[in-house]
């Protein structure tokens, strides 16, 4: 196991051809201040501005932060190679999928030597959605995403109607009913929430303030010290279904860290091992619970949720 088993988050980002997958990118990496990395199909469309960037070449961009963004043109397993040659892991990396992918193929990855799977984002272009829902071909590939997804993405929903925008959510709706649903015309509230999921660990107290999250709503909940892990379980399963992201850190009865990662509708409680931990032998402190949802007039209050 590469990095002494220590275990990167990996989160996988798809969408149809133009949904704004590159833009988003662009925006997270621009504003990112911790050591993360992106894998996509061509570096060349990563455009940045050059004062971040302290070494380009064909296939690698790495940026004064720390941060690398790395290309799949010679595929998905040597991109993750070149990662785990690395001395320092990335605390999050970030898998753009292409716009023909079937996210459901990649997420094996996950599960492989030195990362974790965070969650499956799908950006849904609202502008082309209808129109390219009803092609007998891409219908599918669309279908195929969104049912996968562990959070949904309306992008391009300034260059369309409130009926329209209504009509796409709708829809995927239906394909996806368990699935939360984030409404952003900007790349900024989307780059947001997947910002959330750089955090490491230990460094989770320091999550950005709730301005960086546009229309979200972000409450900080206290979590009950110590709680079992079935019973944090059974708290995480109480949040609401249309909460977006969520990130905490509890401690057990018997002292063990459990790391809490809610991505859309995947809700994961993990121990911690120091093997995973930047300091071994200096565990993190219990953090509260950041959950992000949607706008405050769509979002309960949920401090009730604690008691």
């Amino acid at each position: 196991m590469p990095w002494d088993g220590r275990r990167v988050p990996l989160t996988l980002l798809g969408g149809y051809l133009g949904s704004g997958k590159t833009t988003l990118i662009n925006e997270l990496l621009a504003r990112s201040d911790r050591p993360i990395a992106i894998l996509v199909n061509d570096v060349g469309a990563i455009n940045v501005d050059a004062a971040l960037i302290r070494q380009r070449n064909r296939d690698t961009i790495e940026f004064t932060e720390g941060c690398v963004c790395c290309s799949l043109s010679d595929g998905l397993g040597r991109a993750f190679d070149q990662l785990r040659l690395r001395d320092i892991p990335p605390e999050h990396v970030i898998l753009e999928l292409s716009g023909l992918a079937n996210p459901d193929r990649v997420r094996p990855w996950g599960n492989s030597a030195g990362f974790r799977l965070d969650g499956v984002v799908i950006l849904v272009d609202c502008d082309q959605f209808l129109e390219l829902s009803t092609n007998p071909v891409i219908g599918t590939v669309l279908r195929t995403q969104i049912t996968s997804a562990d959070l949904l993405v309306l992008t391009k929903t300034d260059l369309v109607s409130p009926e329209v925008r209504q009509t796409v959510s709708d829809q995927i709706t239906v394909l996806a009913p368990a699935t939360p649903i984030i409404d952003s015309s900007t790349a900024l509230a989307s780059a947001g929430i997947l910002e959330l999921g750089a955090n490491s660990p230990a460094q989770i107290q320091d999550t950005p303030p709730p301005t960086l999250f546009d229309q979200h709503r972000v409450q900080t909940l206290p979590l009950p010290s110590p709680i079992s892990q079935s019973d944090l379980q059974i708290l995480i399963d109480a949040l609401p279904a249309n909460t977006l992201r969520a990130k905490g850190i509890a401690q057990a009865p018997d002292g063990t860290r459990l790391l809490i990662q809610v991505v859309g509708r995947r809700r994961v409680i993990t121990a911690l091992s120091s093997a995973e931990l930047a300091e071994p032998d200096d565990l993190p402190a219990p953090t509260q619970l950041v959950v992000i949802s949607p706008s405050v007039q769509q979002t309960p209050d949920l401090t009730g949720l604690m008691n």
